[in-house]
């Protein structure tokens, strides 16, 4: 008899149609392996449609707010069946970017300035010198990020108005350079891969839009560069009690930086913006394009998680 998965996706955050899409990746995929799947929008009826649903195991393919933030963590160690990704306490740290950053640096990983500040004050007038960035400290899939650039007058008016990135944002340093990611599988990080993104900078649109960006696997860096990212990917995931599947994107500013430059000429030219314990997941997103890269399909990849998910994380 097959194992009953329950995918769960949609939700109620900001993300919710970047969730939709996943799960409807992820249980084509688990169908095909031969697993009996089950999907739940997840609603404020949660605990109901768990039970309803009845499933061996959940796979987690929610994003944003109650996703990935530890409070449905949280309900599926009270549920007591195995579920996949991070648990609640490196899914809560890895969604707060301000703390995550703080133990991230602790562990001896480079990290952009930034501070939090109300969104009021933060809108009213330039918080950082510019060029800088604001965004949201709990949010992910670059919701509501606003780049204030060099010479620029006051920050955009919008800030004040977007109560969705909640009463107190992050202002951070603009960290210029290639855009890298790194996923980390278990314990062990699969590759580099180099994101061109065709709008101002890597925001929600150039991440969901079709052609808004490019992905080249694997980047074509130094290998000073991939090993510095791969190795930073691995410790952070491991500081912030991470679990299963997460991906971290780094900034890495290659001006005036051979190609054979040695790793102590780039180390301080690298900085991580940010971990991720819910990566997209359709065959197309960032972390299964590496996955196939290393020799594992799509439908491997979600059979892998699936396997690995327990209770606690």
């Amino acid at each position: 008899m097959s194992k009953r998965i329950a995918v769960l996706m949609g939700g109620m955050s900001p993300e919710r149609e970047v969730s939709l899409v996943s799960g409807q990746a992820v249980i084509h995929a688990l169908s095909v392996e031969g697993f009996d799947v089950v999907a739940i929008d997840v609603s404020s009826d949660f605990g109901e449609q768990l039970s309803k649903a009845s499933p061996d195991v959940v796979f987690n393919a929610l994003h944003g707010e109650w996703g990935e933030d530890g409070r449905v963590q949280g309900v599926l160690d009270l549920y007591g069946k195995p579920y996949t990704h991070s648990g609640v306490m490196a899914s809560a740290l890895a969604m707060d970017k301000h703390r995550a950053k703080i133990i991230c640096k602790d562990a001896g990983i480079n990290v952009p300035y930034g501070k939090l500040v109300p969104r009021a004050e933060a809108a009213h007038h330039h918080v950082l010198k510019p060029p800088y960035v604001i965004k949201p400290n709990a949010q992910g899939s670059s919701v509501g990020v606003y780049l204030i650039p060099e010479g620029a007058n006051r920050p955009p008016k919008e800030v004040a108005s977007n109560d969705k990135m909640g009463e107190h944002v992050l202002a951070e340093e603009f960290a210029p350079g290639r855009e890298l990611t790194v996923t980390v599988l278990g314990d062990k990080a699969l590759c580099v891969t180099e994101i061109i993104a065709h709008t101002a900078f890597y925001d929600y649109e150039a991440k969901y839009t079709d052609g808004g960006s490019s992905h080249i696997v694997p980047a074509d860096i130094p290998n000073a560069v991939t090993d510095i990212c791969m190795e930073w990917a691995e410790i952070a995931h491991k500081a912030l009690g991470c679990r299963g599947l997460t991906r971290s994107d780094f900034r890495y500013n290659d001006a005036q930086i051979g190609k054979n430059a040695e790793k102590a000429d780039i180390v301080n030219k690298i900085v991580m913006l940010e971990l991720n314990t819910q990566p997209g997941m359709t065959p197309t997103s960032l972390s299964p394009e590496q996955a196939l890269h290393v020799g594992m399909s799509f439908r491997q990849l979600c059979r892998w998680i699936v396997e690995d998910a327990s209770v606690p994380r």
